[in-house]
């Protein structure tokens, strides 16, 4: 009896401590940290009497309560509908998130001993691809000096920011002992891809919020931390393009090891070069399309002149990427694999013919600097292929060998909810943050009365 009561009241406060390091705790973070953002960018709703006492916590709530006819955004049907699906795919994601968290993977995912990087792995490679406009842009403007790109510049490095701290969240959902991400800071092993990863990806993440900081302390009028980020500028960009170039490579070598496993369409000693590659592409089409949404979405400047200049170097890329891809094919003799009715192969030429050699074919016409929506149509296309190739060798790839084992991967209900809760989150992290911060190329104000071009 003592001993199940003891079992008992143990179960009980492992519960209790779950909840509090897993719920309230990180509520409590986020609720302080909103807290305090309120306090810095909304100065105007907390007046303050020069030489006046500060404020009691009690007086701050009863103030609070008084505050007369609070500012609500006037938002359009469309955007009304938005953020309806936004926050169900948040509630949904929160429930299955819990379940993942207090029950095991196997609760929110499909996920198995055969197949144990699923639909996440595929989103976070895809993500990560997307994020890589932010060390191209970084690098183009302090290091190689072409000031020409600084209007954009900030923002390319907000998508970066915003890439790699999705792909972080997603590895703590995705992992299976979560809890010990922090072992590889104390737990050295170089001979470790996954070592790699790990060290890249925190000391790159720290290094773009170190770039995007001086957003932040301009907003908050902080002249000497904007001069000390002046200053070691270049240095940071320098790691941070060493560091980003480590990474996007590696995430490639993880399927070195995993020839046995990957149809060898999608296999190839040169996948650390191919992911590289076609993450400079993935950046630069992003960065073709994100300044047209702006310029629709927060009544910017368009900056179509200086992003026509984006598609010869994009178009150059994708050629790069194009012979390495044929190259490597010839030399390991899968030609034949190409040309035989398969799906793998469907999936390898739709991948080259729809995201490699006609977006490249319209990037090299005259139309692609005079005509945005050849930009565009382009870019588009580019971000799809770059996508389609990282869930050709995250998912797809591994079709025969799971058919080997009698066995089928198909992502849950549950991986589905919680990986569009995060690009929706995504999402709305990055309309915050222009919302804001001076991200974009010109103040709304001064463009207020300038009709924006169409994209």
């Amino acid at each position: 009896m003592f001993e199940q009561s003891l079992e008992f009241f143990t179960e009980g406060l492992t519960l209790a401590g779950m909840v509090l390091f897993r719920l309230v705790l990180p509520l409590a973070f986020m609720f302080g940290v909103g807290w305090v953002l309120w306090r810095f960018f909304a100065p105007e709703a907390v007046p303050q009497v020069k030489g006046a006492r500060p404020e009691s916590f009690g007086a701050f709530i009863t103030r609070v309560r008084e505050l007369p006819n609070l500012r609500v955004p006037v938002l359009s049907s469309g955007q009304v509908l938005a953020l309806f699906i936004a926050i169900m795919l948040w509630i949904g994601a929160t429930g299955f998130l819990i379940a993942r968290f207090f029950w095991g993977l196997e609760t929110a995912s499909a996920m198995s001993d055969a197949m144990p990087w699923g639909l996440w792995i595929a989103f976070k490679l895809s993500f990560v691809a997307c994020a890589a406009g932010g060390f191209t842009f970084a690098a183009i403007v302090y290091v190689f000096r072409l000031e020409k790109y600084r209007p954009i510049v900030r923002t390319a490095i907000l998508t970066g920011l915003i890439g790699y701290t999705v792909f972080i969240v997603s590895l703590l959902i995705d992992l299976g002992r979560w809890y010990n991400i922090w072992h590889p800071i104390v737990m050295w092993n170089p001979h470790s891809v996954m070592f790699e990863i790990a060290w890249c990806v925190m000391l790159y993440t720290t290094v773009l919020y170190a770039e995007f900081s001086p957003a932040l302390f301009e907003r908050l009028g902080w002249k000497r931390m904007q001069k000390i980020m002046h200053v070691i500028t270049v240095p940071l960009v320098i790691a941070g393009v060493v560091l980003s170039t480590l990474h996007q490579s590696s995430l490639g070598s993880l399927y070195l090891i995993q020839f046995t496993k990957l149809d060898p369409l999608f296999w190839s000693p040169l996948i650390p070069v191919f992911f590289f590659v076609s993450a400079v592409a993935a950046g630069l089409a992003l960065m073709m399309v994100v300044p047209c949404i702006n310029a629709r979405a927060f009544h910017c400047e368009n900056k179509q002149e200086l992003i026509a200049t984006l598609a010869k170097p994009a178009a150059i890329v994708l050629g790069v990427y194009f012979t390495l891809l044929v190259g490597d094919m010839l030399v390991r003799g899968e030609l034949r694999t190409l040309m035989a009715p398969s799906a793998m192969s469907a999936l390898w030429w739709v991948q080259v013919l729809f995201g490699i050699i006609l977006p490249m074919a319209l990037l090299f016409t005259p139309q692609a600097k005079s005509e945005p929506r050849v930009r565009y149509v382009a870019a588009g296309l580019v971000i799809g292929g770059v996508i389609l190739e990282r869930f050709n060798v995250a998912l797809f790839g591994f079709s025969e060998y799971l058919g080997s084992l009698n066995t089928t991967y198909v992502p849950s209900f549950g991986e589905w909810v919680i990986t569009l809760a995060l690009i929706a989150g995504a999402v709305a992290v990055y309309v915050a943050a222009v919302k804001l911060l001076p991200v974009l190329p010109q103040p709304r104000h001064e463009l207020a009365a300038k009709p924006v071009k169409s994209c």
